[in-house]
This record gives structure tokens, sequence and C-alpha cells, in this order.
């Protein structure tokens, strides 16, 4: 497997620290609000690696926090909490406001089939790990105390700007709107690690520490969380692309100045989902949530073949058109995995041979387009539908995109509609002849087709043939 380093900015052949295992850190949201479907894309992508990882053999272990503390509204360390804006928007505690989008964000992470990680964890449990950090920071000489919070140096390490060609002139004031000037500071890019009382009178969740009451930066719960379940040395982490600066490169920064080494060996990012106007974001007011695309009658797992659709390293377009071409795609996909007949047994060969279009588009730096035309091809397959059921069923242990129960739910809805008109007996007899029909076309006897055809004619029964199968029209 290769797969696009964002640390390198490469593709590099995937090896683990660990023959055989895989330790992964996702990061998790901020839960202040619902996640947007912009942020579930994120989410929807690194599902797919994890699955992915975990299907060629690896035994992964993935960490995900939950962000109920520390994220401020700005990059440069000033505006509100988030967590707090979200409380006086809806007039709750922040405690209140976590559990009920948390929960929110696991409910549209089950409709997505997400699968949840191996451990998830609230910043808020980790308040002693915070503090050791810090304080082994200070003691080594990478942060310093002012004005009441403390702060990371950069100045301390050889090389900050990780991910990109940044320099300190891009975070000028007026340059990049996010920073802005904080006279603690010794340069304009450190980044704080605690907060006291002295800069946020009315922060909620606060904690004593050795430099007063106060909360933790957001930075530094990612690398704490990943080290209390994950060690010092950790194989991938992921994120959206716009977590790469600052986050990212401060965690690294943080986090390599306290264990004195590299951390982490891959860092996989996904990247913007657009509209016609430019990047998802809440505060633009583009707040496309998975309840939204229900209540407009997409099924959510509409949205997981859109997001299959384009590789994770590129910026994807939503809009309606673009999901109804999506929703379009999917339901046919849904129609001809139900006219599958599980007949027969598994041609190994074939299945083989099916298999591996699938796994050389993921060992692709996890080209998910490529793989889902691998899904397309299995009904190209010159074997039995069996074989092509097999294959698809292996599919889905990494998209699942929920096709084979979709297809039995297509198969159900259709014969209750068929039910409704025609008796048990002339629909098995009709049933029995569209199958037979079926198989003397697949050994090209055309003849006996055509006669299966003019027998149901001389019954009033049209057979339609159509891209999702055989259909009938029974004359009045």
């Amino acid at each position: 497997m290769r797969i696009y380093n964002s640390l390198s900015r490469t593709q590099e052949e995937f090896l683990p620290i660990e023959e055989g295992k895989v330790s992964m850190y996702t990061c998790g949201p901020t839960v202040y609000h619902f996640a947007h479907i912009g942020n579930l894309r994120t989410y929807t992508m690194e599902d797919v690696l994890e699955k992915y990882l975990r299907y060629v053999g690896y035994d992964v272990k993935r960490v995900m926090n939950i962000t109920d503390v520390g994220h401020l509204s700005s990059d440069g360390d000033t505006g509100e909490d988030k967590m707090l804006k979200g409380a006086k928007r809806e007039k709750k505690t922040v405690m209140q406001i976590a559990e009920f989008y948390t929960q929110a964000f696991f409910n549209d992470c089950k409709k997505l089939n997400i699968k949840m990680p191996d451990v998830i964890e609230p910043a808020t449990n980790c308040i002693p790990e915070f503090i050791r950090m810090v304080e082994q920071l200070l003691e080594k000489g990478y942060a310093y105390e002012a004005g009441g919070n403390v702060y990371f140096d950069i100045s301390k390490i050889e090389k900050y700007y990780v991910f990109g060609d940044f320099t300190e002139d891009d975070l000028e004031v007026g340059v990049r709107d996010s920073v802005e000037e904080d006279g603690n500071k010794r340069n304009k890019a450190d980044f704080v690690l605690w907060f006291t009382k002295s800069k946020f009178e009315d922060q909620e969740l606060k904690w004593d520490s050795p430099w007063g009451v106060g909360y933790p930066g957001w930075h530094i719960e990612c690398s704490c969380i990943a080290r209390k379940h994950l060690g010092e040395y950790l194989d991938i982490h992921c994120g959206g692309i716009d977590n790469a600066f600052p986050h990212h490169t401060n965690e690294i920064a943080q986090s390599e100045s306290t264990f004195g080494h590299k951390w982490c060996n891959y860092w996989f990012h996904v990247h913007h989902l657009n509209t016609n106007s430019g990047k998802m974001s809440k505060s633009k007011g583009e707040f496309l949530t998975v309840s939204l695309l229900e209540e407009r009658g997409y099924d959510p797992l509409v949205y997981r073949y859109f997001c299959m659709q384009s590789h994770y390293r590129r910026n994807l377009v939503f809009s309606w058109e673009n999901l109804d071409n999506a929703k379009n795609a999917y339901e046919k996909l849904v129609a001809k995995v139900a006219a599958l007949k599980p007949e027969g047994g598994v041609d190994s060969e074939k299945f083989e041979l099916g298999k591996k279009k699938f796994t050389d588009a993921l060992d692709n730096d996890l080209n998910t387009s490529l793989a889902v035309t691998a899904l397309y091809d299995v009904f190209k397959l010159d074997t039995n539908d069996r074989t092509k059921l097999a294959l698809i069923e292996s599919f889905e242990e990494v998209l699942s995109l929920g096709l084979l129960a979709a297809a039995e739910k297509y198969s159900a809805d259709k014969k209750s509609e068929t039910a409704s008109d025609v008796s048990p007996e002339l629909l098995a007899y009709i049933e029995e002849k569209i199958e037979a029909r079926r198989a003397a076309k697949a050994a090209k006897d055309y003849a006996a087709a055509d006669a299966i055809r003019v027998e149901l004619s001389e019954r009033g029964i049209t057979l339609i043939d159509t891209r999702e199968g055989t259909k009938f029209k029974i004359e009045a």
C-alpha cells in the first residue's frame, strides 16, 4: 500500500512501526454544534482508511478525541471558546452542549456507516495529562509563562512550519485574519498551552494548575490523548487539511519537543468539501447536515457514495444537482445488486481477479473512485452471480455503502408492489420464466430466450428489459 504523506509531500509505501499493527489517531469534533457534511467527508474517508487497513490484515487501534474545552474561535488564541459560544447560543451549560452534540455526532456517524474508533476520549477527561506535558515543556525550555498563560516558544525548535512553505510573515496581522497580535507572545506564531483566569474570566470549565486556575489550549489535547492510548510513537495521524496548520503543526512541535524524537510517521489529510461559493463552513452559514439531507429525501449513504466518487486529496464540490446524480447512480447500483441470484458456488479464480482490481485501487493512495469502478466491473465479470455477490460483500467491508441491505429492501418493495396486482401463483410463474430467459441469454441460446418472451406475451405479459433488470407489465 502506498499513501500520500503530507509531511514529506510525497506518496510513500506504508510501513507500520510494529509489523502487523497500526496505531491511528484521528482528530475528533468540537462538540459545540452539529457536524456539517464537510466535516463528515473527513470522517468518512478516515473510516475507509481504517477499514481498508483491517481488510488487508492489519490490527488497527484507532483513537479519537472529543473537544469539549479549549478550542477558541481563532487560530491566534483569541476569541471565545467554541464550547462557551455554543452554551450561550442555547442557554445551556457547556457540559449539556457537549453531551448533546457528541451524541448527535455519533448518530450521524451511524447513519453514514462510519465505525466508531476503538477509543473515544473527551478532552475534559485528561486534564492531568495536559498539565504533565506542559510541565515537561517548561522544564525542557520549550515553553514560557507570560501574562498568566503558558506559551510554546517556536524559536526553540529547528523547524516549525513542517507542512508547507509558511513563514512568520505569512502570519502577520492583516495577511492572515485568523491570527491577531498577542503582546504576551515572544514570537507571532507561539501558541498557548494553558490559559488562566487572567485571560478569560467567564470560562465555565476551569481547573487548578501550577500556573493558576484555568484550562488547556486546544492543541495540547490531541498530543496528550494520543500519548495516553497509543504511546510516544504513532503510525498515522488523520484530519482535515485545514488542521494541518496550525493545529497539527503545533501538535508536532509540542510532542516531539516533549518526547525528544519523531512522533508520527504518516499524516493523512482530507481536502475540503466546497460549495459554489467556496469552502463549506459553519461561520459562513453554509450549514448542511445529515439531518437536512434526510429531510430533503436523501439516504445518508447516498452522501457516502458521493464522497467515494472523488479522491480524498481533491476538493469535492457539493451541489444538489451533484447529489441528485449520486442518488440516481446509487439507486441503479442497488437495483443491479438486487438482480443477482445467489446460486451456484464461488469461482475462486474470478473472485481473486475482481478483488485484485479493488485492492490495486485502494493500494494507490486510497483511490476510492477507482475502487467504485472496480465494484462496477464486478457486474461485467464472466462468472456466476454467486461469485459477484461474494465480491460485493467483500468490498462492502471497506466501502460500507449498505448495498446488500438496500438490495434486499429493493427486492421486497418490488415484490410488494407487484403482489397487490398479481396472484402469488402468477408472480411465481413470471419470475421463473424471467430467470429461465436470463439463463438462456447468458448461455447465448437466444432462440429459447425469444420463445419465453413469446410464451409470456401470449398470456398478456410484456417483458421490459432495463438497466436495473427485467420488469414486466400485465395487460388489462
